[in-house]
């Protein structure tokens, strides 16, 4: 009795060993981005980002919870707008800031997540014109990335960080070219 007891301390002894030596192995940071194809105007697309009271037509999070609480303070958009929201296991809760703009090519974004589980990333934003003076569409890049503390490295173990929140990026995306095309 007392060698079975042995062998499954063992095996259980192992395998927490090879989680912890993996999640030590991964990166100290990490990075999520999804581009996408619109026709429209770089100004247009840059418009509906830059206001976070835009936000609630076409962000992937804003329909996940009904009741979620929101909060707009600072500017009223571009640099020092802020946008909070508090909900539920989906959406969390967490608070971002506009910290720089780049009219219309650039939006940075200072992102910090306080439930589930606590983050503090930055978002970024890029729209890269095509066509010349016809501007046929626009390049639009949807990045966000930050450091990857141990329980986050932990966590990626199990899950795939980039295929989770890429997928909300591409269903961001595609509602932003919805919009912006009509």
């Amino acid at each position: 009795m007392f060698e079975v007891i042995a062998i499954i301390a063992a095996g259980i002894a192992l395998a927490v060993a090879i989680v912890l030596i993996s999640a030590i192995r991964k990166p100290d940071a990490f990075r999520v981005q999804r581009v996408a194809t619109i026709k429209a105007p770089a100004e247009g697309i840059f418009s509906l980002i830059n206001d976070f009271h835009r936000w609630g037509s076409w962000s992937p999070w804003e329909n996940k919870d009904p009741a979620m609480k929101r909060s707009f303070s600072g500017a009223d958009r571009g640099k020092g707008a802020v946008y909070a929201w508090d909900g539920n296991k989906n959406v969390g809760s967490g608070r971002m800031e506009i910290l720089d703009t780049s009219v219309p090519s650039k939006i940075v974004i200072k992102l910090d997540f306080f439930k589930p589980f606590e983050g503090h990333n930055t978002a970024e934003f890029t729209m890269l014109p095509q066509g010349g003076a016809t501007n046929v569409g626009t390049i639009i890049t949807w990045a966000m990335y930050g450091p990857a503390p141990f329980m986050s490295k932990l966590m990626q173990v199990f899950m795939n960080i980039d295929n989770m929140i890429g997928k909300d990026f591409e269903s961001g995306l595609a509602n932003l070219k919805k919009l912006a095309e009509k």
